[in-house]
């Protein structure tokens, strides 16, 4: 494990620290960490979160700004994963680094909460780890998804009623297939647990960890994100569904970002559920 740098996230005593990690295993895995200012008390709870960028783009630097405000805004502790990005590599790899980091987290709450997130296709990687979680008894105080795609067919009807919004149809289909191959259902580790390349496939979502799911209403992915809470809740599953106003795809990177201030208020209350 190597530490890089621990500084503030930008100026001003509030602001949170930050520092750069390589977390060791068969494939280390590089991470960011962003740890509230120590004058607001200890983090309410950790949250290791996967950056978007269609599967193959983004890294925790480039969201270095979305996650320093994530942390703030929320009093969690952000772990940013630098997963590796298709074409390169596709899946399960880029779940297996969320998992990595989720598993290294957990040994550093000391019985704090822990969620997994992220945003766009760190959205859908969070999700399938939160699966994996369950499957693996790793209690998850929550899964929080910004706009995540789930369709690798990207047929619902959101896709359609704006088709030059980002992100188009066409280009999302391709990032699934640059990510995900042909779509294999599954692959299995070497426990036997299954890991998907979207929750949809899974033929249960029940004992997943609460959801707090944020899209905006003209978002092309927003049926996805509808959907997946209704199925969740079907299964027994609490939501918080969230369409902030005004909030576009990508909007995590926004500097007013109506999403992260959406999300923060939601994992701030002591009840997740």
């Amino acid at each position: 494990m190597s530490l890089d740098r621990s500084t503030p996230a930008r100026g001003g005593s509030g602001a949170p620290q930050w520092s750069r990690l390589i977390l060791p295993g068969p494939d280390p895995v590089p991470v960011q960490i962003y740890r509230p200012a120590p004058a607001n008390g200890p983090p309410a709870g950790f949250l290791v979160w996967a950056h978007g960028g269609s599967w193959q783009h983004g890294s925790a630097a480039e969201w270095h700004h979305a996650t320093a405000s994530l942390a703030e805004r929320s009093g969690w502790t952000v772990i940013s994963v630098d997963y590796r990005l298709a074409p390169r590599h596709r899946h399960p790899r880029a779940v297996h680094d969320v998992l990595t980091a989720l598993s290294w987290t957990a040994g550093q709450a000391a019985g704090a909460p822990l969620a997994v997130g992220g945003d766009s296709a760190g959205g859908t990687l969070a999700a399938c780890a939160a699966l994996v979680a369950r499957e693996r008894g790793l209690p998850l105080a929550a899964q929080v998804l910004a706009y995540p795609p789930f369709d690798p067919t990207c047929s619902s009807p959101s896709y359609r009623r704006s088709p030059q919004a980002f992100p188009q149809a066409a280009l999302l289909r391709q990032a699934w297939l640059a990510w995900r191959g042909n779509g294999e259902p599954a692959t299995y580790d070497e426990d036997g647990t299954r890991v998907y390349s979207t929750p949809w496939e899974a033929p249960s979502l029940a004992g997943m960890a609460p959801a707090v799911l944020a899209v905006g209403a003209h978002d092309p992915v927003r049926d996805d994100v509808d959907s997946y809470a209704r199925r969740l809740r079907r299964d027994g599953v609490p939501v918080r569904l969230l369409h902030p106003p005004g909030a576009v795809h990508g909007d995590v990177l926004r500097q007013d970002s109506p999403v992260l201030d959406h999300i923060a208020r939601a994992i701030s209350r002591k009840d997740l559920s």
